[in-house]
């Protein structure tokens, strides 16, 4: 019998009749299971190590076995291992590739372990990998911000609500608000890391093994901090996978606002910044144009995301105890999901370091608006007047102001008298600068908290990366 229905052979030793070829190409999962190869290797390696020690298998064969599956890894590296699609999936294409390399001890090797715990394995690897790789992005773009925060620590923009002026803030608070974000989203990823951090190997197709293995013994060579307490809940849930996802949707999504605003900052009508030339693409037929496309694309592919997270939340759903064949649609939704975060993060890290800030365009938008309402409010409130009732006077006076065209600053003292006697020549010392000044309690945009909110994002980063 030729080696490849060997292999067959072993997947399907059951069965009489061969399967169908168009059941077999939609079963395999090999086309994307393939990037586990790693994960399945050190796991398979771990595990054979494990049998010796046990005297489950003898030393010789351990290391006969370690040896087979460092050169497959070796082959696969180099492009010189053909997957095979009847084979289904990595783990079998692996373990045909070993009975090759070594012959019979090859199966040795499927003591005590069944694919079922086997690929929850490889994807416990692959998410705390990942995890690491997404925080490591993360503080990337988070220093990003700081840089283009502190170079323009004194720049002062129109902050907005309803996408309507508000209230002058620094421009570093405004991105300061994202580094917030941001570091919520670390903060995510590092929990999620504590879900997926316990090894499932050990609890066999559904309920545990019956050999003396050491799990624990497992659990430190792969750097898992604990080992699963239940066999069946260990092979049945992806809760993990779906943890890493759902933070990657809120990451994209935090991404995905910083994005609008790029398309918008760098627009005609706002001009507050310009994106770099190696961001952005040309029309074919606008020689005008500067069209944002890596924002525009850091938005559309927010909703990729999303969709692979509601994909394996709607496939998890209704599965009952234990593992089921639903389960292989884990895989592709996450390494999507992993591919469009990380390639996200990196390139619009790029975007916000190469950005060029036009404060003298967000001064001259805040000088044709009546931004310093509130702050003329809380001149009268300062006054004595109640805040309720100075509020209705400034709401009075900007109605009077816009049927003139004309600005605070180009009121006279006697027409800003006649909604208030309270008005005095102080008033027009109120400035932008006096409104982001006054904005000092914690949390505000006051340049000193500015300043210190800066300081202490540094040290975040600083204390992160000596963990």
């Amino acid at each position: 019998m030729a080696k490849k229905d060997e292999a067959k052979d072993r997947l399907r030793s059951r069965f009489q009749k061969g399967v169908d070829k168009a059941a077999e190409k939609y079963v395999a999962s090999i086309p994307f299971d393939w990037r586990l190869y790693k994960q399945d290797i050190a796991g398979s390696i771990a595990h054979a190590q494990m049998l010796a020690k046990q005297k489950l298998i003898s030393k010789k064969d351990a290391e006969l076995i370690v040896s087979g599956l460092v050169a497959i890894q070796d082959e696969i590296e180099q492009g010189k291992l053909v997957f095979k699609p009847e084979l289904e999936d990595i783990h079998m294409n692996i373990e045909s590739r070993l009975f090759e390399k070594i012959g019979d001890v090859a199966g040795k090797l499927h003591t005590a372990r069944s694919r079922n715990d086997q690929v929850a394995l490889d994807l416990r690897l692959f998410v705390k990998e990942a995890v690491s790789e997404t925080v490591s992005k993360l503080r990337d773009f988070q220093r990003a911000l700081l840089d283009v925060a502190e170079a323009n620590k004194t720049v002062i923009m129109p902050g907005y609500t309803h996408l309507q002026q508000a209230q002058p803030v620094l421009f570093a608070h405004h991105l300061l608000a994202y580094f917030e974000m941001l570091q919520r989203d670390v903060m995510r990823f590092q929990d999620c890391l504590k879900r997926a951090d316990v090894l499932p190997l050990g609890s066999g197709a559904l309920a545990g093994v019956a050999y003396p293995v050491d799990r624990d013994f497992v659990a430190e060579k792969l750097d898992f901090g604990e080992v699963s307490a239940n066999s069946l809940d260990a092979v049945s849930d992806r809760d993990f996978v779906i943890e890493y996802e759902a933070a990657a949707a809120m990451t994209m999504m935090h991404l995905s606002r910083l994005a609008e605003e790029m398309v918008l900052w760098s627009s005609a009508e706002f001009g507050f910044v310009e994106l770099d030339e190696a961001y952005t693409t040309s029309s074919s037929i606008m020689p005008q144009k500067k069209n944002p496309d890596v924002a525009e694309l850091a938005r559309g592919k927010t909703g990729r995301v999303y969709g692979n997270l509601l994909s394996i939340l709607t496939m998890m759903k209704g599965l009952p105890l234990a593992y089921n064949r639903d389960m292989q649609e884990d895989k592709e939704g996450l390494f999507d999901t992993v591919d469009t975060l990380l390639s996200t993060l990196e390139v619009f890290a790029g975007l916000i370091k190469t950005l060029k800030v036009n404060a003298a365009r967000m001064q001259t938008a805040m000088a044709n608006s009546y931004i310093l309402a509130t702050d003329l409010a809380d001149y009268l409130v300062r006054k004595g007047l109640p805040f309720r009732q100075a509020h209705n006077v400034v709401g009075r006076l900007v109605q009077y102001a816009m049927s003139k065209k004309r600005s605070f600053q180009e009121l006279g003292l006697d027409e800003c008298r006649s909604f208030s006697p309270l008005f005095a020549d102080d008033v027009y010392g109120i400035t932008v600068e006096t409104s982001v000044a006054a904005r000092s309690a914690i949390g505000g945009t006051a340049p000193a908290r500015v300043a210190a909110a800066l300081s202490r994002a540094r040290k975040l980063i600083k204390v992160s990366n000596e963990r």
